[in-house]
C-alpha cells in the first residue's frame, strides 16, 4: 500500500470516528496510535508517545488556562455588565446605537477573554434582553450577537491563535498583532452595516426615549469608569509583553492577577465566584490540552509516513494548482468543515495537512505562516456561524430568549457571513492589513 493511500485511510478513519459521535481527541489519538502500531509494530507506539512530550517543553501552552481564567473572572464578576451599561448610555442616541454598542462590547470582551463562547454568553444574557425590551428587530440583534461574539478568536489575546502558534511553531505575539487589523476592520464593517440598515429602516431599532437618555453629563462621565478596568488590564498585559518586560506566560499571569484584583476592588470577589471561575477554566483548559496532545500524535505519524509531501504532490503536481489557488482551496475546505466541526477540531485535522504545505509555498509574503494563521482564524469565524451546523448557531439557540427561534437565528446570520467573507478576501488581497502591525513592532 502506498503512502498516499495510507494518508487517505488515516484521514477517512478519523472523520468516520468523529461522525459516530466520538470525542475529537479520542478519534484523532486512536487513529494516530493505531496507525503507528500497524505500520511499525510495537515500537511504533513511541512515535505518538514521544510527540506528546513536546507539549511539556512549550511554555506558551501555560497561557491557555491563565487567559481563560482572566476572561471568566471578568465576565462572572459582572464587569462586562458595567461595560454594557456604559455603552448603552453613550451610544443610545445613534441609529442602531445599542446594536453598535453591542459590537463594541464584543470587541472589549474579546480583548479580555479570547474565546467566542464568552462573548456569546455575555451578549445573550445582557444585550439581547435589553434590545428586545426596547423593540429592536429580533433577527437583526441575533446576527449582531453572533457576529460580534466571533471576534473573540481574532482580536488578541486569542486562544485559537495560541493553539495555532503551538502547532505551527510561530511566535504567538506576531499572530496576536496580526489579528488586530483584520479584527478591527471586521468590527468597523459590522458597525457601518448596522448604522446604514437602521437608517434605511428605522423600525428595526426604535430610538430610545428622552427619559432614558436624560442622564446628567456628570453621571455619564462617571459611567466611563466601567471601561477603565478592561483597558488597563489589556494595555498592562500586552504592553509589558511587547516591550519585553515580561514573557508571554508572565503577561498572562499579570492579566489573571489583575482580573482578580479588579473583581476584589469592585467588592465582588467571593468563594462562589472563585469556585465557578476555576471550574470553567479547568473544563475548557482540559479540553484544549487533550486536543493538542491528539494533534501532535497524529502529526508525528502523518508526517512520518511522508503524507505531507503526498498532499503537496496532489495540490501542486497532480492538480497543477498555483500557490494562491492552493491557499484559496484551503480556505474553502475550512469553511465547509466548519459547518460540522468546531475551530479546535478543524485545527487538529488540517494542521498536519496544510501547515507544512503553506510553509513550502512561494506566495511572496513576508511572514506568510503568520498571515495564514490569521486567514485560518477568520475562516473559523465564518464556520462558527455558517448553517447548517455552525457552532454558534446552536449555542445561540440555547442561550437566547424563547421568542428568538432557530429560523430567526439562521435568517440573521447571512449578512454577517457575507461581511466576514468580504473581510477575508480583503486580507488575502492586501496582506498588509494583517502584517503591518507585527512588522512595525518587530522591525
Amino acid at each position: 500500500m502506498n503512502y498516499e493511500m495510507i494518508a487517505l485511510l488515516m484521514f477517512g478513519s478519523m472523520m468516520g470516528l468523529m461522525l459516530t459521535g466520538q470525542r475529537v481527541f479520542a478519534a484523532v489519538g486512536f487513529v494516530a496510535a493505531g496507525t503507528a502500531l500497524l505500520l511499525y509494530g510495537t515500537g511504533g507506539i513511541e512515535m505518538p508517545f514521544n510527540a506528546t512530550f513536546k507539549l511539556f517543553s512549550w511554555n506558551a501552552i501555560l497561557t491557555l488556562p491563565l487567559f481563560i481564567y482572566m476572561g471568566y473572572m471578568l465576565s462572572e464578576s459582572g464587569i462586562a455588565e458595567d461595560l454594557y451599561e456604559m455603552l448603552h448610555v453613550w451610544f443610545g442616541r445613534m441609529a442602531g446605537g445599542l446594536a453598535i454598542g453591542t459590537i463594541l462590547l464584543m470587541v472589549i470582551i474579546s480583548a479580555m477573554n479570547g474565546l467566542s463562547v464568552a462573548g456569546m454568553a455575555i451578549g445573550s444574557a445582557i444585550a439581547l434582553p435589553e434590545m428586545l425590551r426596547r423593540g429592536y428587530d429580533k433577527v437583526l440583534i441575533s446576527g449582531v450577537v453572533q457576529g460580534g461574539s466571533s471576534l473573540g478568536i481574532l482580536i488578541p489575546p486569542s486562544v485559537v491563535m495560541v493553539l495555532y502558534s503551538v502547532i505551527a511553531r510561530e511566535p504567538v505575539s506576531h499572530l496576536w498583532l496580526a489579528g488586530v487589523g483584520p479584527g478591527l476592520l471586521m468590527a468597523t464593517i459590522f458597525c457601518i452595516y448596522i448604522y446604514i440598515r437602521v437608517k434605511v429602516n428605522p423600525s428595526l431599532a426604535p430610538a430610545l426615549t428622552e427619559a432614558e437618555l436624560a442622564m446628567p453629563l456628570r453621571e455619564k462621565l462617571l459611567l466611563l469608569r466601567a471601561g477603565i478596568i478592561p483597558v488597563v488590564i489589556f494595555v498592562l498585559m500586552l504592553g509589558l509583553f511587547i516591550r519585553g518586560v515580561t514573557s508571554l506566560v508572565e503577561s498572562a499571569a499579570v492579566g489573571a492577577v489583575a482580573a482578580t484584583v479588579a473583581a476584589a476592588l469592585k467588592g465582588r470577589l467571593s468563594r462562589r465566584l472563585i469556585h465557578e471561575t476555576a471550574r470553567k477554566t479547568l473544563a475548557i483548559s482540559s479540553m484544549f490540552l487533550w486536543l493538542i496532545l491528539a494533534a501532535l500524535a497524529f502529526s508525528a505519524v502523518f508526517d512520518g509516513i511522508g503524507a505531507v509531501r503526498a498532499i503537496e504532490s496532489i495540490f501542486i503536481t497532480n492538480w497543477e494548482l498555483t500557490p494562491w489557488q492552493a491557499v484559496i482551496l484551503m480556505q474553502v475546505s475550512f469553511i465547509i468543515m466548519g459547518m460540522f466541526l468546531d475551530d479546535t477540531a478543524m485545527l487538529v485535522i488540517v494542521a498536519p495537512l496544510y501547515v507544512p504545505l503553506v510553509d513550502r509555498l512561494d506566495l511572496g509574503i513576508d511572514g506568510q505562516m503568520v498571515w495564514f494563521g490569521v486567514l485560518y482564524t477568520m475562516t473559523c469565524q465564518i464556520a462558527y456561524i455558517t448553517p447548517p451546523f455552525g457552532y454558534n448557531l446552536f449555542l445561540m439557540r440555547g442561550l437566547a430568549p424563547k421568542e428568538i427561534t432557530l429560523i430567526d437565528i439562521y435568517k440573521s446570520i447571512w449578512p454577517f457571513v457575507i461581511m466576514m467573507v468580504t473581510t477575508l478576501v480583503l486580507v488575502m488581497v492586501f496582506p498588509q492589513i494583517a502584517m503591518w502591525l507585527p512588522q512595525y513592532v518587530y522591525r
